[in-house]
């Protein structure tokens, strides 16, 4: 609030301008610090979608116009849409090729897949770029982000890997990969700030072109506010993430077993063991209920008060079901019954508590809407 009162071009010579500069390179410090990268390598833009679109694009540019036989993609088969499309835009518009890389039932990249990925289709010499989220936005899957970035390093390939989930829930250390995402609304930050990391290394083609700021690659009247909301809202992530996943965790295992000891009918996907806070998101359970829509689901539940989703919040309204658990293997009718919740900083056990009491009934209704359907098809 303090900054939004203030004002100042980061990029101007006059004192408020240089006031706002400050601003911005301290703030630039503190997001290094938190994410495990140098200052120099934090570039500031409008959020994940943006970085993600600027990594994979802008790198894919330069690496071409480096070497003409790098025209492919490794991607894994579970990535959030803001990768997603930007790979297909590359593949319509530019004749990119795409090595996907499926995970296995519990959402998991194996090594042994992402390897064989990278010599696949004329070898890692034809490989721009490979993409890897740290955690997956909908069922929660934790990747092996480092051991996959060493294989890719061995054999000359640049990484990248969207981290937006990760971030206040998991130890994070971007130095590991080449080009990594954060965004500031999943750890309470303004709407509309985030960050690239970008290896000292790596220069992407810039997707806007103007006044030069940040390091040429992203232009544009810097958001000083909003830096420095981000980077408060990084360095109290990082201090207290311990705390917060330990209180995540046990609502997350609370809310799964209630669930499951509801009935038969309902199992979790992707990894899950109480108290387990590496192989899965702290905050996340996702739920695959049989006989039923996630849609009818998720309209009961947010009528009695239960805010839910069947997938990615990018994909609301979309009738179809995630292209993440129909990767994991999921068949397509089970895969309609999806049920995402996601438990953040004032989620409480009351919560938990009411999404289950609400859940029976919810769950009776959806299914009668269900086979009413079915009997008119």
């Amino acid at each position: 609030m303090r900054e939004m009162r203030r004002t100042g071009n980061a990029s101007s010579l006059h004192d408020p301008g240089r006031r706002a500069r400050r601003v911005v390179e301290e703030s630039r410090e503190q997001v290094a610090h938190a994410l495990g990268v140098r200052p120099s390598e934090v570039v500031f833009t409008s959020g994940g979608t943006e970085s993600d679109n600027l990594a994979l694009k802008g790198t894919y540019a330069a690496r071409r116009a480096a070497d003409l036989r790098r025209d492919r993609l490794v991607v894994s088969g579970i990535e959030h849409h803001a990768v997603l499309d930007p790979v297909e835009h590359l593949v319509t518009s530019q004749g990119a090729r795409v090595t996907w890389v499926e995970p296995d039932p519990q959402g998991r990249i194996s090594p042994e897949a992402f390897a064989e990925a990278l010599v696949a289709d004329g070898g890692p010499d034809t490989v721009a770029l490979a993409s890897v989220m740290w955690a997956n936005n909908e069922v929660g899957t934790v990747q092996p982000v480092a051991e996959l970035a060493e294989l890719a390093h061995a054999q000359g390939v640049t990484v990248h890997s969207d981290a937006v989930q990760a971030v206040g829930q998991l130890p994070l250390d971007l130095s590991v990969v080449d080009l990594g995402v954060v965004t500031g609304h999943k750890i309470g930050a303004p709407l509309g700030v985030g960050v690239l990391t970008a290896g000292r290394d790596q220069s992407p083609v810039p997707l806007t072109h103007g006044g030069g700021q940040e390091r040429q690659l992203r232009s544009g009247t810097l958001d000083t506010p909003a830096i420095a909301g981000i980077a408060l809202a990084l360095t109290l992530a990082v201090e207290r993430r311990d705390r917060h996943v330990q209180h995540l965790v046990g609502l997350r295992d609370a809310l799964i077993e209630g669930a499951l000891a509801l009935e038969a009918g309902i199992s979790v996907s992707g990894p899950w063991s109480p108290g387990d806070t590496t192989s899965r998101l702290a905050g996340n359970a996702h739920l695959q209920v049989a006989d039923c829509e996630g849609d009818s689901l998720l309209y009961l539940l947010d009528a009695a008060g239960v805010a839910c989703s069947t997938g990615s919040a990018c994909q609301a309204g979309v009738p179809r079901p995630s292209h993440v658990l129909l990767a994991m293997g999921v068949a397509q009718e089970r895969a309609k019954g999806a049920l995402r919740l996601t438990l953040g900083h004032d989620s409480t056990r009351a919560d938990v508590d009411a999404f289950l009491a609400a859940l029976p009934t919810a769950l009776e209704r959806a299914r009668r809407a269900h086979a009413a359907t079915r009997r008119s098809a």
